[in-house]
């Protein structure tokens, strides 16, 4: 439709997650219309965080050293180690506040209609971790998808032999939901993680 820089801006965000054609087209508009300075600041954002961004070299989360900030911090709880498939998942869990161990990246999960088998994954590089000590228990914090499932079951087949206490998030009825809406499957996952109710 357009020709020049204007059909290559578009054609380029339109390769991103999430944006269609017209979001592409709206999002070029808006950068042709704010001024220059601040074009040039996001140019450079998008530069720096390619050119200064890497992955640590223990959990593989999204680093801007050789390990990022939840590895440097010294007040996290080694013994308690949680399996997760994408840096953004890390983002999730730290919002709760609930968590003070450490975490580990796998970057996916199994999945064999696309071709990702367990060697795509940094599985190795989790029981090359585990096998130095000091962990004593592994949550298995996967998604709640076939994938991630399947992801699951595998590293628990895995982990099992090491003495290691593995446990799996629970999953079910979203706080503020109606069982009506509930599939069976989560209903299910729900029943099948109830807990004791205390006075407390």
């Amino acid at each position: 439709m357009y020709t020049g820089p204007m059909q290559a801006l578009i054609d380029e965000l339109a390769k991103l997650p999430g944006i269609g054609p017209k979001s592409a087209q709206r999002i070029a508009f808006h950068l042709l219309d704010i001024p220059t300075a601040e074009a040039t600041r996001l140019t450079n954002a998008i530069i720096e965080v390619k050119e200064r961004t890497s992955l640590c070299r223990r959990c593989f989360n999204i680093a801007d050293g050789e390990l990022c900030d939840i590895c440097n911090n010294p007040a996290r709880d080694a013994s308690v180690m949680c399996v997760v498939e994408d840096p953004r998942d890390i983002v999730a869990i730290e919002r709760t506040k609930g968590f003070k161990g450490q975490y580990h990246v796998l970057h996916g999960a199994i999945n064999p209609m696309d071709g990702i088998g367990p060697e795509r994954l940094r599985i190795q590089e989790l029981m090359t971790r585990l096998a130095a000590g000091g962990t004593t228990e592994v949550i298995l914090c996967t998604n709640p998808n076939l994938e991630g499932e399947a992801t699951a079951m595998y590293l628990a087949r895995l982990l099992k032999p090491l003495g290691l206490r593995v446990t799996r998030i629970a999953s079910g009825i979203p706080v503020g939901g109606d069982l009506e809406y509930a599939d069976e499957v989560t209903l299910g996952r729900a029943l099948d993680g109830r807990r004791e109710m205390t006075d407390s």
